[in-house]
């Protein structure tokens, strides 16, 4: 184990040596370059080797480090600084990070990952294990990861490329891009576009004031205040509600669809059904109700259109409400 509670910038790099080496590069403010020497000379960085961990602990004070550690790959690091970007790569071990306002990054993660950070960007190439992210302020980016997945941030954007397990991405206001997910997505926002490729779980989407585009899941659960919503190749429930704004559901052929609900106060709902899927359709609008399948009756229920019947022999309930827009049934 490698623990390093530094004031400066860290690097830590995994390698094929059998042993944990380390460079310091220092810096002082001073008066001249005899009290800077005067300083420089008087500093030393304390290291403490007990059983199978190794601490390096700088003093940090006036002096500013900028630490390069090398270190096998089999190395479980935990490091902490106080001022200063931290990057790792190359660990076959968990890594954990903690920093009060410097940017972190990431790369070739066997192990587990906690990378926090009190207000920079972070960045992630390939992690195996679990990974988790937390910045006040930044942005977070992530290319693979393994298993599970958290990320939060108080005020950036979050991109994911791929997770082998689930997924919980948490920004106050930024976007969210999830390009593919093994397991389940929770995805929260309080202004910006959510964007989710595919899921091997149910989608829940939450967002304020922004665009929901999700391409293919096992389910949704989204509530958008005021954006349209777009969701594609849904094979389980989904429950989609938005304030103002156009929603477009496309449904999933010979799936296990359930029964579900979709509505919006202000804008238009179409949905999509395949020749192969069964489903039971009961709509109510107050605009008007255009259907593509005759066996959908529509018709005037006081200032209301209502529009009922089975598609394709029938199956699960598909309630669809319209407050203020043109619902429609096509044929997909």
């Amino acid at each position: 184990r490698l623990r390093v509670n530094a004031q400066g910038p860290v690097l830590v790099q995994g390698g094929n040596g059998r042993e944990i080496s380390y460079t310091a590069k220092l810096s002082v403010r001073a008066r001249s370059e005899e009290e800077a020497r005067r300083v420089l000379s008087q500093y030393s960085i304390p290291v403490a080797a007990g059983g199978d961990t190794v601490l390096i602990n700088p003093p940090g004070g006036t002096v500013m480090e900028h630490l390069t550690i090398k270190t096998p790959r089999q190395t479980a690091a935990y490091i902490n600084t106080s001022d200063g970007d931290v990057e790792a790569d190359g660990l076959d071990g968990p890594l954990q990070v903690n920093s009060v306002g410097g940017a972190l990054k990431c790369d070739r993660i066997r192990g587990d990952c906690s990378l926090n950070t009190g207000g920079g960007n972070i960045q992630v190439g390939e992690v195996n294990g679990e990974l988790r992210c937390a910045t006040a302020g930044g942005s977070i980016n992530v290319k693979n990861a393994g298993r599970s997945v958290v990320l939060q941030t108080g005020g950036g954007e979050i991109e994911l490329g791929e997770a082998g397990g689930m997924v919980r991405a948490e920004t106050v206001g930024g976007s969210i891009r999830i390009s593919s997910a093994g397991g389940a997505v929770t995805a929260t926002t309080g202004g910006g576009p959510i964007q989710v490729g595919k899921a091997g779980g149910v989608v829940t989407a939450r967002n304020v004031a922004g665009f929901v585009q999700i391409g293919a899941a096992a389910g949704v659960l989204c509530e958008s205040g005021s954006g349209g919503v777009r969701v594609s190749n849904i094979a389980g429930p989904m429950r989609v509600s938005t304030t103002v704004g156009n929603i477009v559901a496309s449904l999933l052929g010979g799936s296990t669809f359930r029964d579900s609900f979709i509505e919006t106060a202000n804008g238009d709902i179409t949905v999509m059904i395949p020749s192969n899927l069964g489903v039971t359709i009961m709509a109510q609008a107050q605009r008007r109700i255009v259907s593509d399948f005759n066996s959908v009756g529509v018709r005037m229920q006081g200032p209301e259109f209502i529009a009922e019947g089975q598609i394709n022999g029938g199956g699960p309930v598909l309630r669809i409400s319209g407050t203020g827009g043109t619902i429609s049934l096509k044929r997909q």
